[in-house]
C-alpha cells in the first residue's frame, strides 16, 4: 500500500447508523468541494465497522441524500465490513512486532483515571479472551499543521495513550481501520469534522508506523445545537433528505464561510453547487471548532 501524493483523492466516510443530517452534510459538502476544486477524486466509504450501531437501509438512505445534493462520488462506494481480511493482516503484523498487547481493564476503571488509559496491562502478558487489544504507538507528535486551523496543539496525555485497535467484542476499532483505509485508498487529503482534531497526530503516527506517508488533514466547524452538543444521529438529528435541499445547501455553505450572494437565495441545488465550486477556498472556512445552529 502506497499513497500517491501527486494525485488528489479525498473521501467522505459516514457511519450507517442513521440518515444523513445537517452536520454530516457540512462534512460531505466541504470534503467534496475541496476535492473537486483541486480537480481530484472524491470517494465514498461506508464506515460500518461497528456493526452494533448499523441501522438497516441507512447506507442506501445516505447515498440517496448525497445524490439529492448533487454530491456524486467517484468509483464504487466501499464498506469496511468487506475489508476485514486487510485489517486482520495488518493487525497480525503489529502483533508480530510486539506492538500490541491484551488489556482486561474495564471502562469504569479507565473512567476513574480521567478517560486516559495508563498502560497497566502492558507487561501482564494477557492472552485469555475476551480482551481488548491496545497499540504501543511509539512517538506521537503533540502538534500538527491543519489545513484550516493552522498549528494545532494536542494534549500530551492523548498522544502517549496506548489505544484500542481491536475491541473486546472482536470488532476492529476505528483508530486502526481509518488509517488502513486511507492508506489503501490512497487518500491525499482528509477533510472532516473538528471533533477529530485531537486524534490526528495519533493517526499520522500510525500511518508512519506502517511505513507510509500520512495524508494532509483539514478540519471543518461542527454544527452544534449547544456548546459541546454536535448534531449527530445519537442525539436524533433530523434527516436532511426530508428537508428543502436548496435551503439546507445555503445553510451549509454559509456555515463553511461561503454564503451565496442574494441573487442565489432562490437558486436550485445544482446552481448553488456550481457557484460553490467556482468560489471555494479552504482558507475562507471559519477557524472555529463549533458553530451554533438550530436543530
Amino acid at each position: 500500500m502506497t499513497i500517491d501524493v501527486t494525485r488528489y483523492r479525498g473521501r467522505f466516510a459516514p457511519s450507517p447508523s442513521g440518515p444523513l443530517h445537517f452536520g454530516s452534510l457540512v462534512a460531505a459538502l466541504g470534503s467534496y468541494l475541496q476535492a473537486k476544486s483541486q480537480g481530484g477524486q472524491w470517494l465514498l466509504r461506508i464506515e460500518d465497522i461497528d456493526t452494533t450501531r448499523i441501522k438497516p437501509g441507512a447506507d442506501s438512505s445516505i447515498m440517496r441524500t448525497l445524490e439529492q445534493f448533487g454530491l456524486y462520488w467517484d468509483q464504487t462506494e466501499t464498506y469496511q465490513t468487506e475489508r476485514l481480511a486487510l485489517y486482520q493482516h495488518h493487525f497480525n503484523e503489529l502483533v508480530a512486532k510486539q506492538l500490541i498487547y491484551g488489556c482486561d481493564c474495564s471502562r469504569a476503571r479507565i473512567a476513574q483515571l480521567g478517560g486516559i488509559y495508563d498502560g497497566c496491562c502492558q507487561h501482564k502478558g494477557l492472552h485469555r479472551e475476551p480482551l481488548a487489544w491496545r497499540l504501543i504507538p511509539g512517538p506521537v507528535a503533540t502538534e500538527f499543521q491543519d489545513l484550516v486551523f493552522g498549528m494545532v496543539q494536542v494534549p500530551a496525555a492523548i498522544t502517549q495513550e496506548h489505544y484500542i485497535v481491536k475491541r473486546r467484542d472482536g470488532l476492529f476499532a476505528y483508530q486502526l481501520v481509518v488509517v488502513l483505509d486511507d492508506i489503501d485508498q490512497q487518500i491525499s487529503q482528509v477533510i472532516r469534522g473538528a471533533d477529530l482534531l485531537e486524534m490526528t497526530t495519533r493517526q499520522q503516527a500510525l500511518c508512519q508506523l506502517l511505513g507510509k506517508t500520512p495524508p494532509e488533514y483539514g478540519h471543518l466547524p461542527l454544527a452544534v445545537t449547544a456548546p459541546g452538543h454536535k448534531l449527530s444521529k445519537q442525539n436524533h438529528a433530523s434527516d436532511i433528505g426530508a428537508q428543502q435541499p436548496a435551503q439546507s445547501m445555503v445553510a451549509a455553505l454559509t456555515l463553511l464561510g461561503h454564503p451565496p450572494p442574494s441573487e442565489l437565495q432562490q437558486a436550485t441545488v445544482a446552481e448553488l453547487l456550481a457557484w460553490a465550486l467556482k468560489h471555494w477556498q479552504l482558507s475562507q472556512v471559519p477557524k472555529q471548532q463549533e458553530v451554533l445552529v438550530s436543530s
